[in-house]
C-alpha cells in the first residue's frame, strides 16, 4: 500500500456495499486486523468513523469487495496525513451539540442513521453514529427519533450520577 494511488474520499458516493453472498471470500483474520487498526485510528480521525464501522459489519464473512473498500480507506489516509483532531489549550469552554439523521439511508432495511457530535469550545470531544432501531416514515420523524433518544440517554446518565 506504500506505493498506492491516493483517494480523495474514504468511500465513493456511489458505493453500495452489501453481504455479497456470491463474492469470493478473503482471509477473515487479515480483514479483522485491518478493521481493528482502522477502528483504533478513528480516535483521532472521526472523518473515517462511518466508513470503518460500515466495513466492520462484514467481519464475520468478509469478501473481496469488503476488503477493497477497507483498502480504499487506507488510500484516503495516505492522502490526508495532515488531517486530525487538535485541542488547543486556550479555547473557550462552551459545550455545543449537533444531531442529524438521514432518511431511510440503509438500502437493505430502509432504516435511518442517527449522528450526533459534541464540541467543547472548538474541539470535538464526542461523536456517535448509529442505525436507528425503527423505520421512520419521514425525514422529520427520523430527526425526532434522534432527539428523543439522546434526551432519554442523557436523563438516564444523569440519574445514574445522582
Amino acid at each position: 500500500m506504500e506505493s498506492c494511488k491516493e483517494a480523495s474520499t474514504p468511500m465513493p458516493s456511489s458505493c453500495y456495499m452489501d453481504a455479497d453472498a456470491s463474492g469470493k471470500g478473503v482471509d477473515q483474520t487479515k480483514y479483522r486486523v485491518l478493521i481493528g487498526s482502522l477502528l483504533y485510528l478513528t480516535e483521532s480521525r472521526p472523518d473515517i468513523m462511518f466508513v470503518v464501522c460500515f466495513c466492520a459489519r462484514y467481519q464475520a464473512n468478509p469478501k473481496e469487495s469488503h476488503f477493497k473498500a477497507a483498502k480504499r480507506i487506507l488510500k484516503y489516509l495516505k492522502g490526508t496525513t495532515n488531517v486530525g483532531l487538535w485541542y488547543p489549550s486556550h479555547s473557550s469552554i462552551h459545550l455545543i451539540g449537533y444531531s442529524n439523521s438521514d432518511f431511510a439511508g440503509c438500502k437493505l432495511d430502509r432504516k435511518s442513521t442517527s449522528d450526533t457530535c459534541h464540541l467543547l469550545g472548538s474541539s470535538l470531544i464526542s461523536w456517535h453514529s448509529k442505525k436507528q432501531a425503527c423505520v421512520a416514515l419521514s425525514t422529520a420523524e427520523a430527526e425526532y427519533i434522534v432527539v428523543v433518544h439522546k434526551f432519554f440517554d442523557l436523563n438516564s446518565n444523569l440519574q445514574i450520577l445522582d
